[in-house]
């Protein structure tokens, strides 16, 4: 993600069309924050094609819950990249109840690898 994990935060939080991944510097930082809304739109972009690598990497797993579904259901789900205070987010939204399923499976995931919280 290129910013120093012990200065920024994750949130993995699923709502009831998605979800959304946030990713936000603690503290004022023009750097961090750019890298963190360049790496937000990146996402976006990847995982609208079906391309869900990065997670796997980044994890080191050859394929992390509910990305499979999200691949398939690609075309029935949004991901919408935007600035926040101090980074970013990517907003996960869909109609489709098993791609909210997996949408959720993926986040959970996340947050337990991640140590992260929901807000």
């Amino acid at each position: 993600m290129g910013v120093d994990q012990y200065a920024s935060e994750h949130v993995f939080e699923p709502l009831p069309d998605g979800g959304r991944i946030v990713l936000q510097m603690k503290a004022a930082d023009s750097t961090g924050e750019r890298v963190i809304r360049d790496h937000m739109r990146t996402i976006a972009t990847a995982f609208a094609a079906g391309d869900f690598s990065l997670p796997g990497q980044v994890h080191a797993v050859a394929s992390v819950p509910g990305t499979n579904v999200m691949r398939e259901l690609k075309s029935g789900i949004s991901y919408r990249a935007a600035d926040l205070e101090r980074g970013g987010e990517v907003r996960l939204t869909t109609k489709n109840e098993k791609a909210v399923a997996a949408i959720h499976d993926f986040l959970a995931f996340q947050r337990t690898d991640h140590r992260a919280g929901m807000h």
